[in-house]
């Protein structure tokens, strides 16, 4: 063993005490050498983020950043979780036609980690009817079942109950969700909400089966047509209310009412964001109850699942990293019970290998990463708490510009929610076309090699002419693939863009691999001639790579140096369409520019489109 000489250095010493303002002069130092001369607290201001809704996030929280306090786990206003310990309820997702395909993969998540169901049971997909046969073998004293129906939910609702009592079941013993979302319907379909339906069964539930819960208050419609968290929250508020609304009208106490509300909220691999916007959630159901005068006992039961705006169809493995955020994001949040959903969902109907990581993913947080066994994870983080407070007033404002609207059902009615989510999501996909907001296998990093993924249809899901559209972060450049891939077939070949690279490796790297990954995000195949390209060389190569068209890569003092006689070679050589990787003071004069920030959609567009590639 090495004895180290004594420095007089005590490993308990303190660090010198670092403060906010020299921390800001580090941080304008750096911005300095980018060209942005700020100093104090605009340098500070210049790292910030600003996202939907009106919150920013800030660059660096400290002890300063107050926010209200959390108070305790399992406590109001429970931002710190319902309940003290013991993780989620694992909630698998099934989603199938046939009843005896439905009955095995039941079988198969109970018997392998799955702790409770959560079934499609609606038009395509599980008739009411076959829920006997789905369900056989289940114990549903002890697996709980949570209905997904959309029209078809008073009747799926009289087979599980009328099932209920044929089995013997203990009332006091079940335990589930039958469902019932009419405005959540209405969102998707654009059709009228049955409203009644709704508050017969819950009134049902409530006197004969005390553990099941007859609503679900789902906020995938809005997150999946695209809205923020804040718009989320408040949709999701405004259509709690409603329903408080409807049942106290119907005889229910407030406590007896709020007890029939089960609340539904995608998680993201942002995974602070979801964290943030869960523990919000709570906060403001919670001032709700108090609002109604409601027992201080009464919560906000949640289900988290993982978004599918997310998931991706091309690289789709890549989904599996996804989901882990996402459901580590919804445990450390809180949820009450959290569906991860398989891998491959964004494709077609998942096979048994995809359901089974997907179950695996919440054991491996669980069992192996002892995530429930700390209450509130999230807890005590400054930056935590500020962005759930900062959630929590962003969300309560829109919740009140939907309640002037007239609440939930009217908003909806007016067109109100879908212009608001509509504009949200059109600013957020100019940062995906600009790739501010990148998608990895997509937008960055694509692999045209990538052998595809092929599952069979998945049942249709509920729709309407006048419903929430369903967005996906992928669209756009599934689009230029989608158009790629069909030239393939139809030509044996992709289009091609020859990388023109000017000057030796150091100098033209950079460049050609930002090109090459630009354009293989459209399905454009780059073809790079590792040896360095001047006008002496560049008619040979550009002809041996059996492209049509050719992109310089290189500096800018380069481009003005060779640029113009490279440019004259390619053409002479046959190149229909020159482009360049920078921006166009460059080189102008030529047909297309692909540069950082630029937009990469109509970029690529532009390039299939004159490639003779079909839309």
């Amino acid at each position: 063993m090495t004895v180290l000489p004594d420095e007089g250095i005590s490993p308990a010493a303190p660090f010198p005490e670092a403060t906010r303002e020299q921390w800001r002069q580090l941080v304008a130092g750096v911005l300095r050498k980018s060209g942005k001369e700020v100093q104090d607290a605009e340098a500070e201001a210049a790292l910030a983020t600003a996202l939907d809704g009106g919150v920013t996030v800030r660059p660096l929280y400290t002890a300063q950043d107050t926010a209200p306090d959390p108070g305790l786990p399992g406590f109001p206003p429970y931002v710190r979780g319902s309940a003290l310990l013991g993780g989620w309820d694992v909630r698998a997702r099934l989603d199938f036609a046939d009843p005896a395909a439905a009955n095995a993969a039941v079988l198969d998540d109970l018997e392998n980690g799955a702790t409770s169901l959560w079934l499609a049971v609606r038009g395509p997909a599980l008739p009411p009817g076959a829920l006997a046969r789905a369900l056989d073998g289940v114990l549903l004293d002890l697996a709980p079942v949570v209905l997904d129906a959309g029209p078809d939910t008073a009747s799926a609702a009289r087979e599980l109950i009328g099932l209920y009592e044929s089995r013997g079941v203990d009332p006091a013993a079940v335990r589930g969700c039958l469902g019932a979302d009419p405005l959540g319907h209405a969102a998707r379909t654009g059709g009228a909400a049955a409203l009644d339906d709704a508050v017969a069964l819950a009134t049902r539930v409530h006197r004969c089966y005390p553990g099941v819960r007859a609503l679900a208050v789902d906020a995938l419609p809005y997150h999946e047509a695209g809205a923020s968290e804040v718009q989320e929250l408040g949709a999701a508020l405004a259509t709690g209310v409603a329903y408080l609304r409807l049942l106290t009208g119907a005889g229910l106490d407030v406590g007896s009412a709020l007890d029939q509300l089960e609340f539904r909220f995608a998680a993201t691999a942002d995974q602070f964001l979801t964290t943030a916007k869960l523990r919000a959630a709570r906060m403001l159901w919670a001032r709700v109850a108090r609002a109604c005068g409601a027992p201080a006992a009464a919560g906000q039961r949640q289900h988290a699942v993982t978004s599918t705006v997310m998931a991706t169809r091309r690289d789709p493995y890549v989904n599996l990293l996804r989901t882990t955020l996402a459901a580590f994001a919804a445990g450390t949040g809180g949820a009450d019970a959290v569906t991860v959903l398989p891998f491959d969902t964004a494709i077609g109907a998942p096979d048994a290998f995809s359901r089974r990581v997907a179950r695996n993913t919440s054991a491996i947080l669980l069992e192996e990463a002892h995530l429930g066994r700390v209450a509130d994870p999230a807890g005590g983080s400054w930056y935590v708490e500020s962005l759930t407070a900062e959630l929590a007033r962003a969300g309560w404002a829109f919740f009140q510009e939907l309640e002037a609207a007239g609440g939930q059902e009217q908003a909806l009615a007016s067109g109100l929610l879908g212009e608001r989510i509509a504009a949200t999501w059109a600013a957020r996909s100019r940062r995906l076309a600009t790739r501010r907001e990148p998608v990895t296998g997509v937008s960055e990093f694509p692999d045209l090699a990538e052998r595809p993924v092929s599952r069979e249809p998945a049942p249709a899901r509920p729709a309407g002419p006048g419903g929430l559209p369903r967005v996906r972060r992928d669209d756009a450049y599934e689009a230029l693939r989608a158009r790629s891939d069909a030239h393939l077939a139809a030509t044996g070949a992709r289009p091609k863009v020859f990388l023109a690279a000017l000057g030796p490796a150091a100098v033209h790297t950079a460049r050609a691999s930002f090109a090459a990954n630009t354009l293989q995000a459209g399905g454009v195949e780059p073809v790079h001639d590792p040896v360095s390209v001047d006008a002496g060389t560049v008619a040979a190569a550009f002809a041996a790579s059996g492209a049509q068209a050719a992109c310089l890569c290189s500096t800018d003092a380069l481009y003005a140096e060779q640029g113009p006689a490279v440019v004259a070679a390619l053409r002479a050589a046959g190149a229909h369409r020159i482009y360049l990787a920078g921006r166009p003071d460059a080189l102008p004069g030529l047909d297309g520019y692909l540069y950082l920030g630029c937009d990469a959609v109509a970029a690529l567009t532009l390039v299939l489109d004159r490639a003779g590639v079909a839309a």
